[in-house]
């Protein structure tokens, strides 16, 4: 126990990274950071605000949206660009003007090259604290980069086999019984759905999606229940309906009862909101079976990887998540994706109007692209 101690709080300090560069208004919408030196290449930063239109009204436990809003970043050097992203839901306290705000304090004319990935998302981190989005953005533009400049994909990069990749879940939001069954039919391809949970009309809800299917099923309450024998009572009626995990069930400040709830529940019971940084380990070690990692939530493809790396050393179990994202931040979590036990990488499917392509699924499973960095184009 003191040696698991002592590796969350050598590990704790390493939270989110990421990296980039300066500022310019142009009438594209960007704004750009480009300092040039004579025979000199630098990066140069570039950024701008997106909103994500969702195909339906998404509602979970905390409220409903019908859109998200996103910071699209670029990184370019030497004639190469990478893509970024940070995806801002209202409930993690990040938004147009807040990432605008950190973004335009990144000066990276003092690296010299984008290679230096350990120094450039070292800086970033300590530009200021959280903005985890922001960051995030940055940190994904720099891999995409960098795999570009290798011409490599980073899945390779890393060693990943990419016929390794799980399914990944598709996302069914609280609604009303009817639409419940719409969406079930639309995600016929998927073998595994994420059913929200938490309303008070939870066995509603999955006894609406068995009367369309009897696929297997993971359910998010992102802190719906309060109750920790309801929330017992709960999992074990859940996985008589074939649920594979709960995710999230209860508020994460109610750490004992959530050790309780994962001692005798027979559903593995994953971290979600209670989780967002490598420094957060220590908090949900012996109380969750597993963690579900996010770009958005932790900085980027780097901390992911080190989170991984952590949670398999707890022998916990790993699920990657996302939120309602484009191709870009997607693909970026995707390439980690040979390495976890679950992916629930549907964001960009979600919404309809997505600029890039990056990912496929194929008869619910994901499938790589080929293409350096991430793997994203512009459509």
């Amino acid at each position: 126990m003191k040696t698991r101690r002592k590796f969350i709080k050598d590990c704790g300090a390493i939270a989110g990274f990421t990296g980039f560069s300066y500022a310019i208004p142009r009438n594209t919408g960007w704004i750009e950071n480009s300092i040039k030196y004579t025979g000199k290449s630098l990066l140069v930063l570039r950024f701008r605000p997106y909103d994500l239109h969702l195909k339906h009204v998404f509602t979970l436990a905390s409220g409903s949206r019908s859109t998200t809003p996103v910071m699209l970043t670029e990184i370019e050097f030497d004639g190469a660009v990478g893509f970024g992203e940070a995806s801002m839901p209202p409930y993690l306290g990040e938004s147009h003007e807040t990432a605008n705000l950190f973004l335009s304090k990144v000066d990276l004319t003092k690296f010299s090259s984008p290679f230096l990935m350990e120094e450039i998302l070292a800086y970033v981190d300590q530009i200021a604290p959280g903005n985890y989005a922001a960051k995030a953005s940055i940190d994904i533009a720099l891999h995409d980069l960098v795999g570009k400049l290798m011409k490599q994909p980073w899945y390779r990069i890393w060693g990943l086999n990419p016929e390794h990749t799980p399914d990944t879940s598709f996302t069914i939001g609280i609604d009303k019984p009817e639409i419940v069954k719409e969406k079930v039919r639309e995600a016929a391809v998927y073998r595994i759905l994420k059913v929200k949970l938490g309303q008070g009309n939870d066995k509603e809800m999955i006894q609406a999606v068995r009367s369309v299917t009897d696929k297997a099923l993971c359910v998010d309450i992102n802190q719906g229940w309060t109750d920790r024998s309801m929330a017992l009572e709960m999992t074990q009626w859940l996985k008589e309906q074939g649920v594979v995990f709960v995710e999230q069930p209860m508020p994460k400040a109610s750490v004992d009862d959530i050790a309780w709830l994962t001692q005798k529940s027979p559903l593995p019971i994953i971290a979600d909101e209670a989780i967002q940084t490598i420094a957060d380990f220590k908090k949900v070690q012996g109380a969750y079976s597993g963690i579900n990692i996010k770009l958005m939530k932790c900085g980027g493809m780097r901390a992911a990887y080190i989170m991984i790396g952590m949670a398999r050393a707890l022998n916990m179990k790993v699920m990657i998540g996302c939120m309602t994202e484009t191709s870009c931040a997607v693909s970026a979590a995707a390439q980690l994706s040979p390495l976890v036990d679950w992916a629930d990488l549907d964001g960009n499917l979600l919404i309809d109007n997505d600029i890039y392509e990056g990912i496929t699924i194929s008869d619910g499973k994901i499938i790589l692209p080929e293409r350096p960095g991430i793997g994203v184009r512009i459509r």
